[in-house]
């Protein structure tokens, strides 16, 4: 999959190809990350990407030449079908089924804003889609583009050692993930729940149900709302309820 990264600070995003999962990624070319500054597509000396707003104000707007320039060279060199998604705080809110959805695309072309934002004239003629990743303010969209990259390239064939990693993540379900526990047995007298270490399969598969249902009642009861539980998802609920309560 291709990534091309639309930035005033490329070298910023270019640092999650170094690391981790996108490095190992690229590294094994399961990804190609590129990346566009719009400070190459200007015609003045200044290289001058933005601008007052009309009609007063605080802040600078980037400007819709440079930016629509590297728009159209992110394009020139990326597959057909890539979506421009520009990273905005006026998005819908990015998670993991728009990663999935991502992932089935041959590539992304991520336009990273700054400033107060960008020339709306640029977001209705060059992009597709908005995303933002929360209702939080941040100083560019860089970190958000960053984000969209990790979640969407761990999905890729092939890119994780497990291919279940992927499949058990938070959130592939609709639920927040279960505890997980690893050796040594007892940390100051906390330990590992006895089902972890029967051998029985069902049995730890239920477990780990229940904890993964309880944990999103308890921490994001919005995602329970929106699901629709299945006979044995809402026992298994009911109990982690009943216990907690201790009844």
């Amino acid at each position: 999959m291709r990534f091309d990264v639309i930035s005033l600070f490329p070298e910023m995003v270019a640092t999650i190809a170094e690391y981790g999962v996108v490095g190992r990624a690229q590294r094994r070319e399961l990804i190609t990350l590129d990346f566009e500054n719009p400070r190459d597509h200007t015609s003045d000396v200044h290289r001058t990407v933005d601008d007052r707003p009309y009609g007063g104000g605080p802040g600078m707007v980037m400007k819709y030449e440079p930016l629509a320039g590297a728009v159209n060279a992110a394009r020139e060199r990326s597959p057909q079908g890539s979506p421009v998604v520009y990273l905005s705080p006026q998005g819908r809110v990015f998670d993991q089924a728009t990663a999935q959805r991502y992932a089935a695309f041959p590539g992304l072309i991520l336009l990273a804003g700054r400033y107060e934002g960008v020339d709306e004239r640029l977001i209705e003629s060059q992009v597709d889609e908005e995303l933002s990743v929360g209702d939080f303010v941040l100083s560019g969209g860089e970190v958000p583009a960053m984000a969209v990259i990790d979640a969407v390239v761990r999905l890729l064939p092939g890119v994780l050692g497990d291919d279940e990693s992927a499949a058990q993540d938070s959130f592939m379900e609709g639920l927040l993930d279960h505890p997980h526990y690893t050796r040594p047995e007892d940390i100051d007298g906390r330990q590992v729940p006895d089902v972890l270490m029967s051998g029985d399969h069902e049995q730890i598969r239920r477990w780990r149900l229940q904890q993964a249902l309880g944990q999103t009642w308890l921490r994001r009861p919005d995602l329970i709302e929106a699901r629709r539980l299945s006979s044995e998802e809402q026992i298994l609920l009911d109990e982690f309820i009943r216990a907690r309560a201790g009844t």
